[in-house]
């Protein structure tokens, strides 16, 4: 064989490569549907087991490793702000570029093992499922909500609320020891409504629409401005692009969210839809994050509670306008209404799916 023809190999084989990378999704977005419903049922009802990461780290965990790594390595306090700004937008650009080819090189790995053992799309199709549900963190954020209202109810008097304080400081960024039981169950239904749509629709609407990148790649973002995101002077600068880059990803689902809690609420009757929509419509603008506020004041207004308005981050104290400022006071009854809504929205997802996944096999018949 002369050097040219073997020069022509080995280009067809980077090339042949390169296709791999590059169209490591060869699920149609009807397949996809079908995982991701698979997967969202599967999370509902078996959640994560906890023996697995016992001996497994979870890929939140890893993506925790990755970003604290690269924070320690290039955040530095000596330098100026506009460079730590810079050096934020580089390591964000730089661990979501790995996310996504992570996800990339799992999904062409699996194809490439369909296609070497002749059982086509099946270790695509388990791999995906099995990573997506892994993903999805409806059935973890029912657990930790759910404790917060159980010891709420558990308290032997009123005033003592050292379980109920312990288990929302689980869930939320403010100092427990501040919140008074109302202001508890506030913080929990908060919580709910904000990661339904950062935990559940979004990964989802990722993965349903750029498959394993999509969503993989989402929840590095969403892990990285859970961990440097912050408005203190130690991250402000350097987590200034995680932060924005957070807000962009969660623009659209943040509004799908909003939108599935008013159609889950036409469901025991359509006074409590309008009024979260009417809620929602209003209020979400008043929200100090650009898409937090849609999700929670769709849950006011279906709930028909007073969310969000003033609260204490450690020593600072934030200024927040309440959400359907004439709502009542949240109660622990309320948690349950909350995650109630959560299941709604999942099954609405579910159907949803399933018809978008079934749509082109019944479609000759129709």
């Amino acid at each position: 064989m002369d050097w040219n023809c073997q020069q022509s190999n080995y280009k067809g084989d980077m090339i042949a490569f390169a296709e791999i990378i590059i169209l490591a999704i060869p699920l149609t977005i009807a397949t996809r549907a079908i995982i991701l419903a698979v997967a969202l049922a599967a999370d509902a009802i078996i959640g994560e087991p906890d023996i697995l990461w016992r001996h497994l780290p979870h890929p939140v965990v890893i993506f925790g490793r990755m970003i604290k790594t690269i924070s320690a390595s290039w955040h530095s306090s000596h330098i100026t702000g506009y460079r730590r700004r810079i050096r934020g937008l580089a390591a964000i650009i730089l661990l979501v570029l790995i996310a996504i080819l992570g996800g990339s090189g799992l999904a062409a790995l699996a194809k490439v093992i369909g296609d070497m053992t002749d059982i086509g799309a099946w270790p695509v199709i388990i791999t995906e499922a099995i990573l997506v549900t892994i993903l999805l963190a409806g059935r973890s954020l029912d657990q930790h909500v759910r404790d917060v209202a159980h010891a709420l109810n558990s308290a032997s008097r009123q005033d003592d609320l050292t379980a109920a304080r312990q288990a929302v400081s689980m869930i939320v960024g403010r100092n427990p020891e501040q919140l008074d039981a109302p202001a508890i169950c506030r913080a929990s239904i908060e919580t709910t409504a904000e990661n339904l749509s950062d935990g559940v629709v979004a990964p989802a609407l990722y993965y349903l629409l750029l498959g394993l990148p999509g969503i993989i790649g989402y929840k590095m973002i969403n892990t990285a401005d859970s961990m440097i995101g912050y408005k203190s002077a130690r991250w402000l600068a350097f987590g200034w692009a995680a932060a924005r880059l957070d807000d962009v990803a969660n623009l659209l689902p943040a509004r799908i969210t909003g939108w599935l809690i008013v159609i889950a609420a036409l469901l025991p009757q359509p006074a409590q839809a309008a009024r979260a929509f009417r809620i929602m419509w209003r209020d979400a603008g008043l929200h100090r994050s650009p898409n937090a506020g849609w999700p929670e004041a769709a849950m006011a207004g279906a709930l028909n509670i007073v969310l969000a308005g003033p609260r204490k981050y450690g020593a600072r104290m934030s200024t927040d306008v309440p959400l359907n400022r004439k709502g009542r006071i949240a109660a622990s009854a309320d948690i349950f209404s909350a995650l109630n809504y959560l299941w709604r929205v999942t099954a609405i997802i579910i159907i949803s799916l399933l018809a978008i996944g079934f749509w082109p096999y019944f479609w000759p018949y129709l």
